[in-house]
C-alpha cells in the first residue's frame, strides 16, 4: 500500500511519515523548494516529489504518476498570525492545492482514500455552554487561517457528495511535540529557555496570552489517529481529535521551566497577542473514540519533557 503525504517535510507529516513506514506502508511526500533552491529535510526511507499544490497540472502529474491508496492532505499555511498578515495568500494556498488533489482524483476515476487535515479553528467562538466541542457544533471562525480550514472541511464533503471520492474530515486541536516550529507558542518558549541555559540569550522569555486555555494532543498521538482515520472513518464524515481536557499556557510554561535549572523573567510581548482569541477551547473526541478505540497515551509532561530536549539537540549541534 503507498501513501502520498502533502506537507511531508512539516511538522506533522514528517511524524506521519514515520508512523506509516513502522506499519509498512510506502512513504511518497509532496516538498516545494526553499528559497535557497534546497529541498526541506525529512525521514529516512520516504520519497520525495517535487510538486507546487497551486499549479493544477502539476498536481495531476503527480496523482497520475503515483496513484495512491491514501492520500493525507496535511500541507497548508497554519500558523494564524501569518493568516492575518496575508489573508489572500493563506486562504488561496490552502483552498487552491486540495481542490486541485480531489480534482485530480476525479478525473483520473481513482478509488485513493483522501483524510483533509482540518483545525479546531475552525468553530472559532465557542460558549461556555458548548464546551466540550463536539462535531456539530456551529462554526464562528475568528481568523482568516480558519475559514480556509473550513472551505477544505466542506470541500471534501462535497466531493464526497457530488463524485464519491471516499474523504474524511479531521478536526485536530492543538496538537504539539518536538519538531513543531518556534513560531508555535510550546515550542517557543522551549527554544527560548534553551537558548538562555546555553547563555545564548538573556534569561528574559518573551510571551503572548498566557490565560488562553487549550486542548492539547500530542504530535504522535494525533498521527496515530490520522491512521485510524483513513482506514475506518466513513467517507464524508468529520472526526474530532482531542484530549478533552485543557490547561492554560502559563500552566505549559510552568511545566517547561521545572524542567530547567534557570530563572527568567517572563515578559508579554505585544506582538504575541493575536488580534482576536478565544478564552477556552476543549474538544470532544468520543465520536472518534467509539469509532476505532482511539484515546490519546502521551501525557503532557512527556510531550514537555521531549519538546525542550529536541530545542537543547537541535542548538548543541550548531
Amino acid at each position: 500500500m503507498k501513501a502520498l503525504i502533502t506537507g511531508v517535510t512539516g511538522f506533522v507529516g514528517s511524524h506521519l511519515a514515520s508512523y506509516l513506514l513502522g506499519e509498512g506502508i510506502e512513504v511518497v511526500g509532496t516538498c516545494r523548494r526553499q528559497r535557497d533552491g534546497s529541498v526541506p529535510p525529512t525521514v529516512e526511507n520516504i520519497r520525495l516529489v517535487e510538486c507546487e499544490l497551486r499549479d493544477k497540472t502539476a498536481v495531476e502529474a503527480v496523482i497520475a504518476a503515483e496513484r495512491p491508496d491514501y492520500l493525507f492532505h496535511l500541507a497548508a499555511q497554519s500558523f494564524v498570525p501569518a493568516s492575518w498578515a496575508s489573508p489572500g495568500d493563506t486562504i488561496h494556498n490552502n483552498v487552491a492545492g486540495q481542490v486541485h488533489l480531489l480534482d485530480a482524483i476525479r478525473r483520473l476515476k481513482l478509488p485513493t482514500k483522501v483524510l483533509i487535515a482540518g483545525s479546531s479553528e475552525e468553530y472559532g467562538e465557542v460558549l461556555a455552554d458548548e464546551i466540550p466541542v463536539n462535531e456539530h457544533n456551529p462554526l464562528r471562525p475568528m481568523n482568516p487561517y480558519a475559514i480556509s480550514k473550513i472551505a477544505q472541511d466542506f470541500l471534501g464533503m462535497q466531493y464526497y457528495r457530488q463524485y464519491g471520492i471516499p474523504v474524511v474530515r479531521m478536526r485536530t486541536f492543538n496538537h504539539i511535540g518536538p519538531g513543531q516550529s518556534e513560531h508555535f507558542v510550546t515550542s517557543s518558549f522551549a527554544k527560548q529557555i534553551a537558548e538562555i541555559e546555553k547563555g545564548l540569550r538573556p534569561p528574559v522569555l518573551y510571551v503572548g496570552n498566557l490565560d488562553a486555555q487549550r486542548d492539547f494532543t500530542d504530535v504522535r498521538d494525533v498521527v496515530r489517529a490520522y491512521w485510524l482515520a483513513i482506514q475506518h472513518g466513513a467517507p464524508g464524515d468529520c472526526y474530532n481529535i482531542a484530549s478533552g481536557r485543557s490547561h492554560s499556557i502559563g500552566e505549559l510554561l510552568q511545566l517547561l521551566l521545572l524542567l530547567s535549572p534557570i530563572t527568567v523573567s517572563v515578559q508579554q510581548d505585544a506582538a504575541r497577542m493575536r488580534p482576536s482569541d478565544v478564552p477556552i477551547v476543549v474538544g470532544n473526541a468520543a465520536k472518534f473514540t467509539r469509532l476505532t478505540g482511539w484515546t490519546p497515551e502521551i501525557p503532557i509532561e512527556t510531550t514537555m519533557q521531549a519538546v525542550l530536549h529536541y530545542w537543547r539537540t537541535l542548538l548543541s549541534q550548531s
